[in-house]
């Protein structure tokens, strides 16, 4: 009994051991030649997740509000970071905003909007939008025209791991019968 007492704690501990790592970028990184509004099309972040920036000294990421993102006002940093290579853990659902403060990069477009959704063992949700508005999930949360995520979402961990976790736990109660 002891055994299954182990298990299904390791079974319901196994959601946290399956979060993504996002590299900003992907293997471009955080530069200011980078299409963000692009690059987050068809991503699921999920609380939990973590993105990677990495960048050359001319750059550095701010987290900043929704009015400093769309103003590109670095004045106002929620956080600063300049490590070149720069791991933010997404620790609460809802809306996310980075940006370079190097003077013309976020006005170039070198700015990342995302939306967070809460971990759970189902599929991941779509956060509600505006009327008249098609945002999926994992897109900027703010204006401008979207296109189509891809059939086959990219970064959809949960989905994956709640079938893993119904076949572990099948096998751990046909080792038990």
């Amino acid at each position: 009994m002891g055994l299954a007492a182990a298990l299904l704690f390791l079974l319901l501990a196994a959601p946290a051991a399956f979060a993504e790592q996002y590299t900003v970028g992907d293997s471009s990184g955080w530069t200011s030649t980078g299409d963000y509004q692009s690059w987050v099309q068809g991503k699921t972040f999920t609380v939990g997740d973590t993105l990677l920036f990495t960048y050359g000294g001319s750059h550095s990421v701010e987290e900043v509000s929704k009015s400093d993102y769309d103003n590109c006002n670095t004045g106002n940093a929620i956080k600063s970071y300049s490590d070149g290579n720069t791991v933010i853990t997404l620790s609460n659902p809802g809306a996310m905003y980075f940006i370079c403060p190097t003077i013309g990069h976020c006005a170039g477009g070198m700015k990342l909007a995302i939306n967070v959704v809460a971990a759970s063992g189902n599929s991941p949700s779509t956060p509600s939008t505006p009327s008249g508005s098609t945002t999926p999930s994992g897109t900027p949360p703010s204006g401008g025209t979207t296109t189509s995520p891809p059939s086959t979402p990219s970064g959809a961990p949960s989905t994956v791991n709640y079938g893993f976790m119904v076949a572990l736990l099948g096998a751990v109660v046909g080792i038990m019968s």
